[in-house]
């Protein structure tokens, strides 16, 4: 792979031994579509380190056996990416990148997001908005991001929005980050301007701790998505810019009731698909709609029926992607066997006593917070959420076995 940066354009071409079809570090299949992106409003002079890492949170998927820049990074980039992905990364010259001492929040707008932010209330915002790619059609014409930086701007934070066509790359399965940590080029990109040591992401203990969507049933500490000593964890850490997990210890059920009652509940919004909120009838507002439901302890609220294709899987037995918030919701919304959800709760013998120990925090999440940050997330959770008894961490740890 050879990567260019010019211009606020990132190109680059397939080397022979390339694929056009890779995978994700999650190991989901990506299709590539078109060999080039921009990004806006970010500076031109980056230290290589930071374009190397940005670049390489798009190219990762296809590239086999090595990425050439067009400026030397350091040794320490280079160690990173041979040491995890086993790519040789070159040329080498460069001075590594002296930290910040900032965290900034990668602002989604979400109710993980959104709760990431509470935990930091003085965090500056930086917000990835997908523009359309000069060259690409847009399939996803539903997907309103101009709506979400609107609500990123009424935050009242201090706030870089980033405009990207980057997610343009994917021909397949749809527009979308080729690797998770892509939404994150250009807070890389400006961390210099920023002054950025670490920037916070949303991901709560479902995707962080028991293995999220695709990893399935299974307690996952060394996950190479988000875990501090994984391949990206390490590789953000050689250019100075931590991954930060501040709901990184709790459910969604959590990260839902903190969103819902902060400063922020006015710009929480996961669906994008329509203009004045929600669409109440893709996946994710069903989803979402359940873990409401559940922590507002009131009957589900959805025009989804079991006929609808977007309710086809809850027809089907489990395993299920965010398992446990299911379970969650099964033990508490009233009625629940009168909703689409009727079929997934015959699979399951839940309560409320049983599925307590999700509205706890991990302790271990906290220990892996960076230092500079790590009190501040401490303090929050013992305030606002309360930590686990050994009893709910051993329900954690036996996740999945």
């Amino acid at each position: 792979m050879r990567v260019t940066w010019s211009g606020g354009v990132l190109t680059f071409r397939l080397d022979p031994e390339d694929e056009i079809t890779g995978h994700a570090s999650d190991g989901h299949p990506v299709k590539l579509a078109i060999n080039s992106c921009s990004l806006s409003d970010v500076p031109d002079d980056a230290h290589p380190d930071l374009f190397a890492v940005a670049a390489w949170t798009v190219v990762a998927p296809w590239t086999r056996r090595r990425v050439t820049f067009d400026r030397a990074v350091s040794a320490e980039v280079a160690a990173a990416l041979h040491d995890g992905w086993g790519i040789e990364a070159g040329p080498v010259g460069a001075e590594p990148r002296r930290a910040g001492s900032t965290l900034a929040i990668s602002y989604s707008g979400g109710a993980d997001s959104v709760a990431a932010a509470t935990v930091y209330p003085d965090a500056p915002f930086v917000h990835f908005q997908r523009v359309p790619h000069a060259r690409v059609p847009n399939r996803w014409p539903h997907y309103r991001s101009d709506v979400l930086a609107k609500l990123a701007r009424g935050t009242g934070r201090d706030l870089t929005i980033i405009r990207s066509d980057l997610e343009y790359t994917l021909a397949e399965p749809r527009p979308g980050y080729p690797e998770h940590q892509a939404v994150a080029a250009g807070a890389l990109l400006s961390a210099d301007r920023l002054g950025l040591g670490g920037l916070g992401f949303g991901y709560e203990m479902g995707s962080r701790w028991l293995g999220g969507g695709r990893y399935l049933l299974r307690y996952t500490p060394d996950n190479d998505l988000w875990a501090p000593h994984g391949k990206w964890g390490r590789l953000f850490a050689a250019v100075g810019v931590h991954i930060v997990l501040p709901v990184g210890g709790v459910s969604e059920a959590v990260t839902m009731r903190l969103a819902l009652g902060s400063d922020l509940k006015d710009s929480v919004r996961w669906c994008l698909r329509g203009t004045d909120g929600p669409c109440r009838t893709c996946g994710k507002c069903l989803y979402k709609e359940l873990i409401q439901a559940a922590i507002e302890r009131r009957p589900l609220d959805t025009p989804i029926t079991a006929d609808r294709p977007v309710a086809r899987k809850w027809m089907r037995p489990p395993p299920y992607g965010g398992q446990e918030m299911i379970q969650y919701g099964l033990a508490r919304v009233p009625g629940i066997e009168n909703t689409v959800f009727a079929t997934a709760l015959t699979y399951f013998d839940v309560t409320e006593e049983s599925t307590s120990w999700l509205d706890h925090c991990y302790p271990r999440a906290i220990e892996e917070i960076p230092e500079p940050w790590r009190e501040r997330a401490a303090a929050f959770m013992a305030a606002n959420v309360g930590f686990m008894t050994d009893d709910e961490v051993r329900r954690v740890e036996s996740w999945g076995s």
